[in-house]
This record gives structure tokens, C-alpha cells and sequence, in this order.
């Protein structure tokens, strides 16, 4: 076995042991592909007002630039569906905030394994990346081989659907790759169906201003009036497109317990969330990605929904 193999193997196993779903290896090179793609969604203000999606444009599709010397981009899934949902008819929260907030989870379990690639392999320079840095995590993830990208524009894998999230450790280490795999989307429009706000324009394009994930959290100014009654009760996040899609069948319950719902939140009623204080919001979401919303911001939704 050349060393590439061995390399490639240790990591693996190593992220397994650490709790990830699966881990693909790609080569760090220019997204060609995405870039067209990611221009035409900018020069279309698909993204509303998260201007920060027009920054490091470059950085966006070369890994290179954002890691010197970088050769490979690991990437790697994280469950999170959850043992339990809200209760019916109350307000929502996305499935993948019921925790703690999971960027300092997964960058942690991130760190663990860039100490051990150092410990097994040697001196390896990288970088670890959750969700806060220019990186286009769904594009390398199918790149990687773990899975294709669905027409909600989510990664999409046929063993646990797509309830988890993407991160990677890019690293001036030479690994063996994996490859893409085919898409099995077929001529399926659930999701595409299913979005109250119709963000999904097309297939694979999804307008970021129009999604209810972004009105209520990105978004900091009033929510436009001509999307009231479109919400289906979401105050933070939405996961319509997701819970529609069939490949979801297959999603398993997460085995990290800093992923378990606050027991509040299970059990609050529409009428709890309205009369909400914000001594409650701190206790409850202290540690959760609901926190980006802040107190102000899940008022506001909420009173969009009354």
C-alpha cells in the first residue's frame, strides 16, 4: 500500500471513530464548474442581503488561495436529525438548531483530527472550516463522493438523506481521491413543489432572498408583507424542503448528545413562544445557533406569524 492509501485510510477511520457520517477527499483545484454558476447567482442578488456572499469571490472556488500549498480537501458529514421534534402546531425552529450551536462542535471534532494527521502522519498544515469561511463546502462534499447535490440545492446522499452538516479540513497533504456520484433526483419536484416562498426558481437554483431560512435570520430588516402566510410557522430556519424529500426516509437519529434539544423547546406552545422573555430565550438557546436571530429578531418573526 503506497503512502497516499495509507494516508487516506488512517483519516478515514480516525473521522469515523470521531463521530462523522463519512469523509471524501478531493483535490484542492479550481471549482470550474461552480464558478459560472456562482457568478450568475450573484449578478441575479439571489442573495439578498448577505453581502459577505460577494467577498473573496476567488477564494470561493480555489482552496488554494485560502490554504498555501494546499493539495486536498477533506470533507466531512455530520448527523444531526434528531430523536424527537416540536410538538404539532407550534411555532418551528430548524431541526439543525434544537442543540448547541454546532460550530463549536464540529470544530472541535475538526481539531482532534488535524492533531492526529500531525501525530500519525507529521508535520501537516491545514485549515479547518464549519460554515464560516469562504468555502462552497456543498460543491467539494460532491466532489468528495459524499453525495450529490438535490434540486433543493442540499447535499442529498441515499443511505441518511441530508439531515447533517458539511465541514473540511483542507491540507497540504497529497491523499487519494475519491469520485462524485451519479444524482438520483430523477424527475422528483417535491421539494421544489413544497417551498411556500417558491425560492427554489429552478431546478438546482435556489433565490437566497426569497428563502425562509434568510428572512428569518438574515434578513435584519422588516420581513416584506407579500410573504405573510407563507412561513408555515417557522421562526427560525425552515427545513420544508428537506422533510418533503423523499430520500429523508432514510434519516437516522444523530448519537451526540450536545445535539439533544433543550427539554423546553419540545414541549413549548405557540402561546409560550409569544409570551417569551428574554430571560427564557437566554436559558434556552444560550448555547444554540438560534442565538444569530437574536431576542429582537425571533420576536419580530414571531409577531410576522401572529
Amino acid at each position: 500500500m503506497n503512502n497516499y492509501a495509507k494516508h487516506t485510510q488512517l483519516i478515514k477511520s480516525e473521522a469515523k471513530r470521531l463521530g462523522f457520517l463519512s469523509c471524501g477527499i478531493s483535490k484542492a483545484d479550481f471549482l470550474e464548474d461552480e464558478a459560472p454558476r456562482l457568478e450568475k447567482w450573484l449578478n441575479s442578488n439571489m442573495h439578498g442581503e448577505m453581502q459577505y456572499m460577494e467577498n473573496h469571490f476567488d477564494k470561493r472556488l480555489d482552496p488554494r488561495k485560502l490554504v498555501d500549498g494546499s493539495k486536498s480537501v477533506i470533507s466531512l458529514l455530520f448527523n444531526y436529525f434528531p430523536n424527537e421534534t416540536q410538538q404539532e402546531g407550534s411555532y418551528k425552529v430548524s431541526k439543525y438548531a434544537y442543540g448547541q450551536d454546532y460550530h463549536h462542535i464540529i470544530k472541535a471534532k475538526l481539531r482532534q483530527l488535524q492533531e492526529f494527521i500531525s501525530e500519525q502522519i507529521g508535520e501537516v498544515n491545514g485549515r479547518a472550516f464549519v460554515d464560516s469561511a469562504p468555502v462552497l463546502d456543498k460543491a467539494w462534499a460532491a466532489r468528495g463522493g459524499l453525495g450529490w447535490m438535490g434540486k433543493h440545492s442540499n447535499l442529498l446522499t441515499k443511505e441518511v438523506g441530508s439531515f447533517y452538516f458539511i465541514a473540511e479540513l483542507i491540507v497540504d497533504l497529497e491523499l487519494e481521491y475519491d469520485t462524485p456520484v451519479t444524482a438520483h433526483c430523477g424527475s422528483c419536484t417535491a421539494c421544489i413543489d413544497a417551498c411556500p416562498t417558491q425560492a427554489i426558481v429552478e431546478p438546482y437554483v435556489v433565490d437566497g432572498s426569497k428563502c425562509i431560512s434568510y428572512f428569518t435570520i438574515e434578513l435584519k430588516k422588516e420581513i416584506p408583507n407579500e410573504f405573510q402566510g407563507k412561513f408555515d410557522d417557522y421562526i427560525f430556519g425552515c427545513d420544508i424542503c428537506q422533510d418533503v424529500c423523499p430520500w429523508n426516509r432514510f434519516s437516522k437519529a444523530h448519537a451526540e448528545p450536545l445535539f439533544n434539544p433543550h427539554p423546553e423547546l419540545l414541549s413549548m406552545t405557540k402561546k409560550d413562544w409569544e409570551e417569551i422573555t428574554e430571560d427564557v430565550f437566554k436559558k434556552i438557546f444560550q448555547k444554540s445557533a438560534v442565538k444569530r436571530s437574536k431576542f429582537s429578531g425571533l420576536k419580530r418573526n414571531i409577531k410576522f406569524l401572529k
